[in-house]
């Protein structure tokens, strides 16, 4: 990500969202050959084939499905959220109804939770379906302008179906931890079929080598392809909001100001801290390099602040 700024320096708006989307398609790509080759492996060197794929899929499924499906209502839960007034959050309403009029999109359901920290998180599996919650500390600290860009960042999440994406994204590594934890199990109780005598011993104990060293880094090589994912989506979302207010200063500044805030959102946690605009938990790895960055669920502040500024 060290990079992104410079290559995407001459770009346009339109650009910008172009580029960002060919690369989120090329992560995704990569993300699911890298499952396919890591279900082979692990069937071949196993001996079980790849027909139990099938059941891990079925099974991490079934079990995203249900947090996607509800994902809306388990988010405002946690976060204690309480459905936005007209009256009391007018500024909240008119802006994000100017903007859905503007990007074509159904007004969201509008949450507030009670919080002095600046911050804001889209949900809901559809534009039909989405949620915007913003931070009283964020209504209170922006200016319209400030607001109207973050409140186009979310209305992008939702335009651009990056709840759909990111379930998706859920799934596959539910489906790599799933595979690994049942070779590693397998293993301990001696699973796996004897191939017959035409398999060669060479191919099968190497085989056998390289499935056991994926089984116990294929979780975290998953996971940090899901972050950047998450962090690819966030350029994107920054760039779709530019194209929507076409005020890319605004949403720059208002990246500026929650930078500016020291406060973590007590409603959020681990589960929940890729949805904000910001990280929520501001804890942020910092000063180990290019390595520590992998680990975020957000792109550096300061990156996208100099993405914007460069913007036209």
């Amino acid at each position: 990500m060290a990079g992104a700024s410079t290559e995407q320096e001459m770009l346009n708006i339109y650009e910008q969202v172009d580029r960002n989307k060919q690369k989120s398609a090329l992560v995704m790509v990569f993300f699911v050959v890298f499952i396919v080759v890591f279900a082979w492996l692990l069937g071949e060197a196993g001996g079980y084939g790849v027909s139990w794929v099938g059941m891990a899929l079925v099974i991490s499924g079934l079990m995203s499905f249900f947090s996607y499906y509800f994902s809306d209502r388990i988010i405002l839960t946690i976060s204690g959220a309480r459905p936005a007034s007209r009256q009391k959050d007018f500024l909240f309403y008119t802006v994000t109804e100017n903007l859905c009029l503007a990007a074509q999109l159904p007004k969201p359901k509008l949450y507030v939770i009670d919080d002095t920290a600046t911050n804001a998180f889209a949900t809901g599996r559809d534009p039909e379906h989405a949620v915007v919650c913003a931070t009283t500390g964020l209504l209170a600290k922006l200016d319209r302008t400030e607001l109207e860009g973050v409140i186009a960042h979310e209305l992008s999440h939702v335009g651009n179906y990056d709840m759909r994406l990111m379930s998706i994204v859920t799934v596959l590594v539910g489906l790599v931890t799933l595979l690994a934890d049942w070779f590693l199990r397998g293993l301990r109780f001696g699973g796996g079929r004897r191939r017959d005598n035409r398999d060669s011993g060479q191919v099968q104990a190497l085989l056998f080598v390289v499935g056991l060293v994926l089984a116990i880094l294929s979780p975290l090589i998953a996971n940090l392809i899901k972050l950047t994912i998450s962090r690819r989506r966030e350029f994107l979302a920054d760039a779709s909001a530019v194209k929507l207010t076409r005020f890319p200063l605004g949403l720059a500044r208002a990246l500026e100001k929650i930078s500016q805030d020291k406060e973590p959102l007590e409603a959020a946690n681990k589960a929940t801290a890729h949805l904000y605009i910001a990280n929520p938990l501001k804890n942020t790895h910092a000063g180990i390099g290019w390595f520590a960055g992998l680990f975020n669920t957000h792109p550096p502040i300061s990156e996208r602040i100099a993405v914007l500024k460069k913007m036209t």
